[in-house]
């Protein structure tokens, strides 16, 4: 016995009953079982023979087979292991002192540190209750206003959600049936446009009333320069560099002089500040190098060899004509649009590939057969002006640099070197290889944990954990190379070996003496464990609930109420955002996407609303969801580590501009789509 108005029931019941605080999860589950009892009722069968008992099997067993999911704990086993190794407090300092001539450099710092530590991490609670410890008193007691401080923390830290690699956009994939890599490429814009946003925000504030952000007394940014670097500056500017490259060359010139522990600077010590210093040319040599690599080697033959190998009298799916599309849409306009339940569309991609490539020759399975279709592959018009443009003004910003740099710059860069970049290289590693298309989004998160957990090992034990990476190293280029590997493959194989060998050896070796590691590992796991189980939990009630809402028809009524209103596309994305915008304040973003999305992905064809660029204006979207009270969780996290002087009022009120920001952010979305579009069309095309 099916009924639309039970749909609607049931709708209305999930957000009262998670608004009452009972779980999420089995409140979905209680749901969907009691009301698809009732859809499935038969008197002439014994209650136990009701086929709502099948359907719960084969949605949970729909779950389980969920490749999609296999990402989840990986990333946030990452996020965890960062956490618990402590890597933040050393990366707060440095940030702070780079950027002491700031306007409010302490709040500037914390939304940095905040958006760094949140794409690494992805665990908005982990990061607010970080940063609160660290930044909170800081900049209270230099006098900052309590709002701009918690706004900062509460606002930054919801960053990692959005920016990739983002669990959020990994549960809308999965509810969507959306590629992960297209998303991952499309909130990579926006995510970092928000965050501008966010620092014109206090930046501007800090400068119009500069009596909430006073400036810091030099004493508290102050580096101490060593004697060695002392003899080594030049001129009345202190320029260091020409002196280190000197001494590089001549160590006589540091003969006598002291480090900073006392004692006698060695040449050794000249051989790491140059290197120290070499590494802002390295990176940047690096990012233009492989830009050039991907752009000209990587991907265009890729396409011109795809498009050679086609079978004869097989056409290439191209673009449509001009003409086609509107044809399509009139034809299918009077056609009803069928109920599309959790991972439908995911499916109904999957059956139309395969059947267009039954006679293809086989591909690799991975996230690079997206490259393949209209649009990929090609050089992008003005490419190289704005190669080499680009190219030349970052090699006048760093001789500009260089040539400013003074001792206490140096010093500044080496902590620097030490506590951003090996945490930001690992970050910059595990989107590349996604969104590049070297591997698949589960591989990555792999990547992503073994380099978490390599960092974490190498802060407490840094010479085994390099003795044991050569000896790695060592091994996986033999290996490359007894099975004949090409010298790209002999590198990936000893960065791999060293980095597998570098963490597990030290791990095993010092896991009965440590205490400390024993016990960051094992909440570590735990925690990781108890997120991915609440996760699938999720997915498991979404599934029963969507597809008894179908079942009763509660599905299709929502959507010919929708058709009814003769909304425009604009019309349509203005009330989904608002409708998404509002039940943000009273639920999380976990019931907001399993359970209200799928209500409205079904519709987004009819619109002609493009699923990624929906999907990465809720994500978006979804920030207020932390910042908005009364379920304003960051707001929570924060209360919960702040001096006991800072009232939640304090807290809402510093977090309602940024609210306002996200709102900019998403009309800046939708009257520039491109802006969200751009890169994922330019890696895999339309």
């Amino acid at each position: 016995m099916s009924d639309p108005r039970l749909g609607l029931t049931m709708l209305g019941l999930i957000v009262v009953t998670i608004m009452m605080g009972f779980p999420t999860a089995f409140t979905l589950m209680g749901l969907g079982m009691i009301f698809g009892y009732i859809a499935f009722w038969d008197p002439s069968h014994y209650w136990w023979q009701n086929h709502i008992f099948d359907l719960i099997v084969q949605r949970t067993y729909g779950v389980m087979t969920n490749d999609t999911l296999l990402s989840i704990p990986l990333f946030v086993y990452m996020g965890y292991i960062m956490e618990r190794a402590a890597l933040i407090d050393q990366m707060f300092h440095s940030v702070q002192v780079a950027f002491r001539r700031v306007p409010a450099s302490l709040a500037v710092t914390t939304m940095l540190v905040c958006a760094f530590w949140g794409i690494a991490s992805g665990i908005v609670g982990a990061v607010v209750i970080l940063v609160g410890v660290i930044a909170m008193r800081p900049m209270l007691n230099a006098g900052y206003d309590v709002r701009l401080a918690s706004g900062a923390i509460t606002a930054g830290g919801t960053l990692g959600i959005l920016i990739p690699p983002s669990v959020m956009l990994i549960v809308y994939a999965a509810v969507a049936g959306q590629s992960i890599v297209k998303l991952y490429a499309a909130a990579m814009i926006p995510g970092f446009f928000l965050t501008f946003l966010y620092l014109v925000y206090i930046l501007g504030w800090a400068i119009i009333n500069p009596k909430i952000a006073p400036k810091l007394p030099p004493d508290q940014y102050r580096l101490a320069v060593p004697d060695y670097l002392k003899r080594l500056e030049r001129g009345r500017s202190k320029r260091v560099i020409g002196g280190l490259i000197a001494a590089a060359f001549r160590p006589s010139m540091v003969e006598g002089a002291t480090a900073v522990d006392g004692r006698p600077a060695r040449y050794g010590l000249i051989v790491k500040d140059v290197l120290s210093a070499a590494v802002p040319v390295a990176l940047t040599v690096a990012t233009f190098g492989a830009t050039w690599w991907y752009v000209l080697i990587y991907n265009a033959p890729a396409v011109t060899t795809a498009a050679v190998s086609a079978p004869p009298g097989v056409a290439a799916p191209l673009a449509p004509s001009s003409g086609a599309a509107p044809a399509a849409t009139q034809s299918e306009a009077p056609q009803e649009v069928k109920p599309q339940e959790l991972g439908e569309a995911e499916s109904e991609v999957q059956g139309t590939e395969a059947q267009r490539s039954a006679d293809a020759p086989p591909e690799e399975f991975s996230s690079v057969t997206e490259r393949g279709v209209a649009g990929a592959g090609k050089v992008p018009a003005h490419f190289f002006k704005w190669f080499w443009g680009l190219a030349a003004f970052s090699a006048l910003v760093l001789a500009y640099y260089f040539w400013r740099m003074d001792g206490e710059g140096l010093e500044i860069l080496k902590e620097l070197v030490v506590s951003v970049v090996p945490l930001g290289v690992l970050t910059v590693v595990v989107l590349a290889v996604i969104l590049f298309g070297i591997c698949t989004a589960t591989e990555s998160a792999a990547i992503g944990a073994l380099g978490a957990l390599y960092l974490a090992v190498m802060a407490k034990y840094q010479r085994q954990v390099w003795w044991w990476s050569l000896a790695g190293a060592i091994v996986g280029v033999v290996l490359g190379w007894y099975e004949g590997e090409d010298f790209a493959s002999l590198l990936v194989a000893g960065s791999i070996g060293g980095t597998l060998v570098g963490t597990v050896v030290p791990v095993l070796w010092n896991l009965r003496t440590s205490a400390e590691l024993r016990q960051n590992i094992k909440q570590a796991t735990f925690l990781t464990a108890k997120t991915t189980a609440m996760v699938c939990w999720l997915f498991v009630g979404s599934a029963l609930f969507s597809a008894v809402f179908a079942l009763h028809g509660g599905q299709g009524l929502v959507e010919r109420w929708v058709l009814s209103m003769n909304l425009s596309p604009m019309g349509f994305q203005f009330m989904a955002q608002l409708i998404i915008f509002l039940l943000g304040w009273p639920l999380e973003w976990t019931e907001i996407i399993i359970i209200f999305c799928p209500i409205f992905i079904p519709l987004l064809s009819h619109f002609q609303v493009d699923p990624i660029l929906f999907g990465t204006m809720v994500a978006v979207n979804l920030q207020a969801a932390f910042l908005s009270p009364p379920v304003a969780m960051s707001a929570f996290y924060l209360k919960a580590v702040a001096p006991k002087h800072v009232t939640l009022n304090q807290i809402f009120a510093g977090m309602m501009p940024y609210m306002l920001i996200v709102c900019i952010c998403l009309v800046f979305m939708y009257i520039w789509p491109g802006m969200t579009l751009w890169l994922p069309e330019f890696l895999y095309g339309q």
